[in-house]
């Protein structure tokens, strides 16, 4: 049994199991909260942001902690959050990600990537912010999580969302480990994303020269 709908995003909802426990289902049945949830425990354990989790026994159920604070979206939209702040905000998580050892040893340079990170997969806590929503979590190159963000930000900016823009250049004031290579499979990854409206799709070219006139 699920307690109250409490949000839903593109391909999930979350519900109410008690003050301290939320659900995430996936509607669509293709997710694999086993595996998300082992990425979670992985980087938590080595002190990254993110919220607890415990077992479901269901492929497509993650259970984990419950969140006090708005999202970054939100406080954004209110005026709580500056532009400025929020993107720097995410250029630390995203440095902060990329300092956790990778999983593999026989592969140094690979990183825990979370490759959907933006300002509404961000909880602004009371403790700190918190990292939510890795569901298309992988092993990679740095360079392609900042540029999963990077673009999911210009697609946004170019949709006439000024604060969007403001937010993108911050992120990318000092790129830190943006490439050419990461941005471009960035772009591929999003133009072959199911969920993406014709319209997102339309603006990738446009998000491209976005981001490369600004972060090269």
């Amino acid at each position: 049994m699920t307690g109250r709908l409490l949000g839903s995003g593109r391909s999930a909802d979350v519900y109410e199991i008690d003050e301290a426990w939320v659900l995430r289902r996936d509607r669509d049945g293709w997710g694999d909260a086993a595996a998300e949830g082992a990425v979670m425990t992985y980087v938590r354990e080595h002190g990254y942001p993110v919220p607890r989790v415990r077992p479901s026994g269901s492929r497509t159920d993650l259970v984990m902690e419950r969140l006090s604070g708005p999202t970054m979206l939100a406080a954004l939209l209110a005026g709580e959050t500056g532009a400025a702040e929020g993107g720097a905000l995410l250029a630390s998580l995203l440095r902060r990600l990329h300092a956790v050892p990778g999983r593999d040893p026989a592969d140094p340079g690979t990183r825990v990537l979370h490759l959907d990170l933006h300002p509404d997969n961000v909880i602004l806590t009371p403790d700190g912010p918190r990292v939510i929503d890795w569901t298309n979590a992988e092993d990679g190159p740095p360079g392609l999580d900042w540029g999963m963000s990077a673009v999911i930000l210009a697609q946004v900016a170019l949709g006439a969302y000024p604060l969007a823009r403001e937010l993108l250049t911050a992120l990318l004031a000092d790129p830190g480990e943006l490439t050419e290579e990461g941005l471009t499979e960035a772009l591929r990854r999003r133009a072959a994303n199911p969920t993406m409206s014709r319209d997102e799709v339309d603006v990738l070219g446009e998000a491209g020269r976005l981001i490369r006139a600004i972060a090269f």
